[in-house]
């Protein structure tokens, strides 16, 4: 697996390029904006983008997958709590403040513990409500894309529709903690920097120390 990392779009969303060596076939994690430079590393790569992955569904995580969709036809994945929450009008409403492109419906809805499949790559979905609440992380070992619900020394914001602190730490604590310390962390926004490990969130980050409060 080839991993490609873009920070895109007006909010510095980073973007995940997955590639397959075998198949010649890509998946995008979080494809938020700047579409032609995806499709650019797609083509310069000779890769083929099958799948957009979505850990959450803000806008700024999201605002690609239309174009994205139309220019290759690739397949839009989500997790269902977060296809249900989005696609309410009042949160739809709340979030077109953003004055980001909306996304299309999810093509598949995925739950806990399925793993998604593009050719030899194999992504577990591990889901971690709190940012939002159908806000997923994507284990591939040693790799783990965490969206916005864990950034270098930092977690999401939990103050927007559908977030909350006490549900983000549990996950944490639960769901991303009792992964190996090794594991490589590649978070939503470079806030804190481009990477990092459990072993070093679980050391460094007050979120995860319990000294955020």
């Amino acid at each position: 697996m080839q991993i490609e990392q873009l920070v895109v779009g007006q909010m510095g969303v980073c973007c995940y390029l997955l590639g397959c060596e075998g198949s010649k076939q890509a998946l995008a994690i979080d494809p938020g904006g700047d579409e032609e430079k995806i499709l650019t590393h797609c083509q310069a790569a000779g890769w083929q983008l099958k799948l957009l992955v979505c850990t959450h569904g803000h806008p700024d995580h999201v605002c690609g997958n239309a174009a994205l969709k139309r220019a290759t036809g690739a397949e839009i994945i989500m997790h269902g709590d977060d296809a249900d929450f989005f696609g309410r009008p009042e949160v739809e409403q709340y979030f077109s403040m953003l004055g980001l492109p909306a996304s299309p419906p999810p093509d598949r809805l995925v739950k806990d513990n399925e793993v998604i499949e593009l050719g030899s790559i194999r992504l577990q979905v591990i889901h971690t409500p709190g940012h939002t609440p159908g806000g997923i992380c994507l284990y591939a070992a040693p790799h783990l894309f965490t969206g916005d619900t864990l950034f270098v020394g930092g977690v999401g914001r939990t103050d927007f529709p559908g977030g909350d602190t006490a549900t983000l730490i549990g996950s944490l604590q639960k769901r991303l903690l009792v992964l190996p310390p090794e594991t490589v962390v590649w978070p939503g926004h470079g806030y804190g920097g481009s990477r990092s490990t459990i072993g070093e969130e679980a050391r460094d980050n007050p979120y995860l120390t319990g000294k955020w409060y």
